[in-house]
């Protein structure tokens, strides 16, 4: 028996509003994965190390303070170094399209903006690591 997709959630930064990763968090572990939630105020090393110590399938970064475009791009750089290439870097939250744009042109996987369902980020996780982890 294969064990569950681990997907770690986290909230980076000092944005405080937590509800939307919480209810992500509930429903992927609904869904059958297992769920490592950081709580609120991570930096992107904080992420990295904890998704290393958890040998996580996924990382889901939830983000409403605008600072998708430092954030991302160095959670990137720091998954580049710990060599975790075939692990996914994904999220949701208040993040423009164009910028959603670039950064998937950057390496990061789908952006989920509010109002997605919680089935259709299980399932593009689930999916995700089904193609790229061997699962």
């Amino acid at each position: 028996m294969s064990r569950p997709i681990r997907v770690l959630v986290a909230k980076v930064g000092l944005d405080g509003h937590d509800r939307g990763a919480k209810i992500i968090a509930t429903a992927l572990r609904d869904a059958g994965m297992e769920v490592i939630y950081t709580g609120l105020r991570q930096t992107p090393e904080m992420v990295v190390s904890a998704a290393l110590q958890e040998d996580v399938d996924a990382i889901g970064i939830s983000i409403l303070s605008g600072a998708h475009m430092t954030v991302f791009p160095k959670m990137l750089e720091l998954m580049k170094q710990h060599k975790m290439d075939d692990v996914l870097l994904t999220g949701g939250g208040i993040i423009p399209e164009e910028d959603r744009t670039s950064l998937q042109e950057m390496g990061v996987g789908a952006l989920f903006a509010p109002g997605t369902t919680t089935e259709d980020v299980a399932k593009y996780i689930s999916d995700w690591v089904k193609d790229h982890r061997n699962f």
